[in-house]
């Protein structure tokens, strides 16, 4: 582990229920290469996910304890915390919430903002946890990330801008459109680990180039040196829309 706690974070993986904060955790932790295989909720291979060591996790496929686990992703060291989604268990999302540094907020592209997105909502507000959105299941029928957005905002009141853009949805869905960079990212084989970058397809440059404007619009409020690029029309570095992004989503003076 690191010794610089600069270079430290505690990050919570918080959502209603059956959003799939588990399957997330198991895919961060393969990605960092924390582990080698990736395995599913309900224990369908026998096995089960890392973060569900209950038994009772493995047969329900839900979390009901609190679970802690860490990774590194380039020089930084992150303990991740896995919290349960069903009501029932709420007082183990508030005990996890009273350690974090900022914490990941997961909503199904089908049912949006649900009763107990809410909940974590509130609590995060109460200890004043800093929190990105990670909408989920774009590849299921139904899916409308859009939509979810647009209930962050009405539902939650939260100031939710988009930082990525999927290329296609349900069965079509082939990789994202990152609005920060604006390059289209393709995650090839079995497990999605060969990562391939290239230009955004045609038929998504436009609504990329009006969802890059939105997000440039939210986050110049926090960098006076990216305001005036913008002003000026001129190039705007990634590393100075990363700051700002950064700088919004710590501000709590702007989340309501």
């Amino acid at each position: 582990m690191n010794k610089d706690l600069d270079k430290v974070r505690n990050i919570g993986i918080s959502a209603h229920i059956d959003s799939g904060k588990t399957t997330l955790t198991e895919r961060i932790l393969y990605y960092t290469q924390r582990i080698h295989a990736i395995h599913e909720v309900r224990g369908k291979d026998g096995v089960g996910a890392t973060m569900d060591s209950m038994e009772l996790e493995k047969e329900r496929g839900i979390t009901i304890q609190s679970a802690a686990t860490y990774c590194s992703w380039k020089d930084i060291d992150v303990n991740i915390i896995d919290t349960p989604g069903h009501v029932d268990f709420t007082v183990e999302v508030e005990r996890a919430l009273r350690v974090l540094d900022g914490a990941v907020l997961i909503l199904c592209s089908v049912g949006g903002v649900q009763s107990q997105s809410i909940t974590v909502d509130r609590q995060m507000t109460r200890y004043n946890v800093p929190r990105i959105a990670f909408i989920n299941k774009c590849d299921r029928t139904g899916a409308n990330p859009e939509r979810v957005v647009k209930q962050l905002r009405e539902k939650l009141n939260l100031n939710a801008v988009m930082i990525q853009l999927p290329i296609g949805l349900e069965s079509d869905l082939k990789g994202m459109v990152d609005l920060v960079t604006m390059k289209a990212i393709y995650f090839d084989g079995d497990q999605g680990d060969d990562i391939r970058y290239e230009e955004i397809p045609d038929n998504l440059k436009d609504d990329a180039e009006e969802k890059r404007e939105e997000l440039l619009d939210a986050v110049s409020m926090f960098s006076e040196e990216l305001m005036e690029a913008m002003l000026e029309e001129e190039e705007i570095p990634v590393e100075l829309i990363r700051a700002a992004i950064r700088k919004g989503t710590l501000d709590w003076s702007w989340h309501r």
